[in-house]
């Protein structure tokens, strides 16, 4: 198992969101996380992924096969864990190029101790950018500003291609994106065979186009026994 979530319960501002949570998550899975709203869906996201926002009562995390349950959202990140959150902000003045830059020197320096060559950087960020067609201009623009749904989800996508993380937890990422932006997620999402991911979705017909591998429902921040 690539994530194995043990007995978790989880709070924010001493209400409990989720409780005795057990969820296991295969190498290689597209696992797909459902319930209404409230459920506790982006809480569960928000445990794994190390926002400090929310408070672990108990149980615990394990992430390729060492505990992560107390770690920072950093030290996850770099280990190589992928958050897509469902609302990013703009950030004025910091463009997507040096964001991306920045980020994939990051997890190079991590997981191989040397300086990401530039050159290198620049081949994989234009590779990355051809799959998503995205315009050369995006690039030197500040980071969300000015763009739509779709596009922040584009960007989000390539991102996360240039990280190639073990494990990207998607949290809506359907959400704000026309059909023709959720069908290049799904195909993403489909053509990175070494990456696992878990998403949360309501829409029936975006689920349909990346064919969970499992399934998963939390009601209540319980998960339903189907």
């Amino acid at each position: 198992m690539i994530l194995e979530i043990k007995n978790l319960s989880v709070s924010f501002d001493g209400k409990k969101l989720l409780s005795n949570v057990n969820l296991d998550v295969e190498y290689g899975a597209r696992h797909l996380i459902r319930g209404h709203n409230g459920s506790g869906k982006s809480t569960l996201v928000g445990a794994i992924s190390g926002d400090p926002t929310y408070t672990i009562d108990n149980g615990e995390i394990i992430f390729d096969g060492r505990s992560i349950t107390h770690e920072n959202a950093t030290a996850r990140a770099l280990s190589g864990i992928f958050t897509g959150a469902q609302n990013v902000p703009e950030i004025p003045g910091l463009t997507i190029t040096s964001f991306l830059k920045h980020s994939a020197a990051a997890h190079y320096h991590f997981q191989t101790g040397r300086d990401l060559p530039m050159a290198e950087f620049i081949e994989r960020l234009e590779e990355a950018r051809d799959i998503l067609n995205i315009p050369r201009e995006w690039l030197n623009r500040s980071i969300n500003v000015g763009f739509s749904g779709g596009e922040r989800k584009r960007i989000m996508l390539l991102r996360l291609i240039l990280t190639n993380p073990k494990l990207a937890i998607l949290d809506e990422p359907d959400s704000g994106a026309d059909a023709e932006t959720q069908m290049q997620i799904a195909e993403v999402i489909k053509s990175i065979p070494d990456t696992t991911f878990i998403f949360i979705s309501h829409q029936q017909n975006f689920t349909d186009l990346i064919h969970p591998t499992h399934t998963t429902t939390l009601s209540n921040g319980k998960i339903v026994i189907e």
